[in-house]
């Protein structure tokens, strides 16, 4: 698989990367294996995880399968700290909290580092420089090789990134973002791809099927083993069934169809290859279909596909976004 550097540094990682948001809730410790074995021999590298996902189980299943299935020098590894199950506060960026996550993950993870560590999401409360201090003295301790945020808007990334850059040597710059993108979620291209663009911090696109969407399994309806047919993620799923979704799915169907390939490589080669993307995160229940996702690597999508899906997907971009001069 190819290698692309992550951002603006000199970490490499491969250009698909491995999601365990189901690990150890609907992925249990033996398909785990399977699925983490089978990217490792494809070339994969990037397995991304968080302090959440599982209630933590995530993070305790891959660091299980670590060294007794795949050696830990093989692959980067990026977790996430920040979300808190708190009703009254979903994020907690303060400095105390989240070295305290990330002393916590790694020792679920059965290692004395990380190779990227991430802040989950914007906390309103906390000063962002006591968070980014976090992030600065998880790195200088050695706990983490690099930083890097999710689910920052446009402006939270460019200031953080700007603060982080502003004493280079006494701070870590941003490495990445981890957000949703992909033919069905496109905001990100509104501000936060070009802010990451512009500052050298590499795009980790989350949920890049469109949360399963975009393979074409629900364009008949629900299957009765999908994620949109389950009790705890149907409400993730339903929003991208409408119809502006569904004209959206029919035409990677029909590009599919066009080059002989399936909706899923295609709707993964066009996030895939997104100026600013280092790597989509993909999550699979298994390793059938992973394979069927890790496939992609051979593809590159022609550019006259490329220009009909991002016709047919674009987003409305107006005024400041675009030269306000011509509206």
């Amino acid at each position: 698989m190819e290698q692309r550097h992550l951002g603006r540094t000199g970490l490499r990682v491969s250009r698909i990367g491995l999601g365990t948001l189901t690990w150890g809730r609907d992925t249990d410790e033996h398909d785990a294996a399977d699925l983490l074995k089978t990217f490792w021999e494809a070339g994969g590298s990037l397995v991304d995880t968080a302090d959440v996902y599982g209630d933590g189980e995530a993070e305790y299943l891959l660091g299980r399968l670590i060294e007794g299935l795949v050696p830990r020098r093989d692959l980067v590894i990026s977790t996430k700290a920040g979300s808190v199950p708190d009703p009254d506060r979903r994020f907690d960026g303060s400095r105390g909290h989240l070295l305290a996550a990330l002393d916590a993950s790694l020792a679920r993870l059965g290692t004395d580092y990380v190779d990227v560590w991430h802040i989950h999401a914007f906390d309103p409360d906390t000063p962002m420089e006591e968070t980014l201090q976090a992030l600065d003295l998880a790195v200088s301790s050695g706990r983490a090789r690099y930083a890097g945020v999710s689910n920052f808007c446009g402006w939270q990334l460019a200031k953080a990134a700007t603060w982080q850059l502003a004493a280079p040597g006494t701070r870590t710059r941003l490495a990445s973002t981890q957000m949703e993108y992909s033919l069905l979620q496109r905001g990100v291209e509104r501000e936060v791809l070009p802010a990451a663009l512009d500052l050298g911090i590499g795009l980790l696109p989350s949920s890049p099927l469109g949360r399963g969407v975009l393979t074409g399994k629900y364009r008949d309806g629900l299957p009765p083993d999908s994620r949109g047919a389950s009790d705890h993620l149907a409400l993730f799923v339903e929003p991208y069934l409408d119809d502006t979704a569904s004209r959206i799915v029919d035409a990677v169907a029909t590009a599919a169809d066009g080059l002989a390939v399936t909706p899923l490589q295609v709707a993964l080669a066009w996030v895939r290859d997104r100026p600013g993307v280092t790597a989509p995160i993909v999550g699979t229940r298994n390793a059938q279909q992973l394979s069927a996702a890790l496939s992609v690597e051979a593809l590159s999508l022609p550019d006259e596909i490329c220009r009909a899906l991002d016709d047919v997907s674009a987003p409305v971009h107006r005024y400041p976004d675009h030269d306000w001069s011509t509206l």
